[in-house]
């Protein structure tokens, strides 16, 4: 009875060493990806530069015409969370790059005759993107600051941002990273990456309201991740912003495509080097 007492604690530990070891493994993977951004911080200096565009250009000039109805926000407040959602989408969407570039220099192979399950060396990368999504928090906040832009700075409030990026920069970059595991070369890959990025940006709420949309184009758009990611973004970013849908919805809908893109790109990674 002893015997089987004493033992009853290592079946019940398996378990969790084996979750332990899989979040070890995937930091592992994180820090990798994080360290290549730290040998080159200019990156998030140029990622910058398109939002900074779209905010000072584009938004100032919408902010004079007041030909967008966006009720009682100014309508910079009201494309700040979009910019934010933009910004992520474009860091995400290009970073299966990478992969291309580790599979041609002979890099991926090794990671993929390692012990680290797929699925890790997948979150790994996503986690790398959130931090590099999160980078763009802090510059896309001094930028709406200086344009007078209402922040919400309530620490709950900053928390669902944060998560928000991460979940958005979980999306983009495993869909990929999927995109990666299909196409061979580089080139394909940044015209594939191309046209993806403006129906994704367009087809959300980032710079108008759904409800100026043409009825096929509001379908589309309720199925698209991003347009969950902004209203999330709008209702805890800026002071008088508003969830549409909800937050239950917003985060559960990033969720479920997050779950759904991890788990696709897990089961298609080993496929880059075919």
């Amino acid at each position: 009875m002893s015997e089987e007492t004493g033992a009853r604690p290592a079946g019940w530990a398996r378990p969790l060493h084996a979750v332990t070891n899989f979040v070890y493994k995937t930091f592992v993977i994180a820090e990798l990806e994080v360290r290549k951004l730290l040998h080159d911080p200019t990156e998030l200096i140029t990622r910058a530069v398109q939002p900074a565009l779209w905010l000072l250009i584009f938004g100032n000039v919408f902010s004079r015409v007041r030909a967008i109805p966006t009720g009682h926000l100014r309508y910079i407040d009201f494309m700040a969370p979009g910019i934010l959602a933009q910004s992520i989408l474009f860091i995400a969407i290009f970073y299966g790059i990478a992969v291309i570039w580790e599979r041609d220099v002979g890099i991926l192979q090794k990671f993929l005759v390692s012990p680290i399950p797929r699925t890790a060396l997948v979150l790994g990368r996503a986690l790398s993107a959130g931090v590099r999504g999160i980078s763009q928090v802090v510059i896309i906040y001094a930028l709406v600051l200086l344009m007078g832009v209402k922040i919400n700075w309530h620490p709950q409030a900053l928390a669902g941002v944060i998560l928000a990026v991460l979940l958005g920069a979980t999306i983009f970059s495993t869909l990929s990273l999927v995109i990666a595991t299909i196409v061979k070369t580089r080139e394909r890959f940044m015209g594939i990456g191309q046209i993806l990025t403006m129906p994704l940006f367009f087809a959300s709420n980032a710079i108008y309201p759904i409800s100026l949309m043409p009825h096929w184009l509001q379908i589309v758009s309720r199925v698209n991740p991003l347009t969950y990611e902004v209203d999330a973004l709008r209702g805890m970013m800026v002071v008088g912003g508003a969830s549409v849908y909800g937050f239950g919805l917003d985060f559960g809908v990033m969720f479920v495509w997050s779950a759904i893109m991890v788990t696709l790109c897990g089961w298609l990674y080993p496929n880059v080097v075919r």
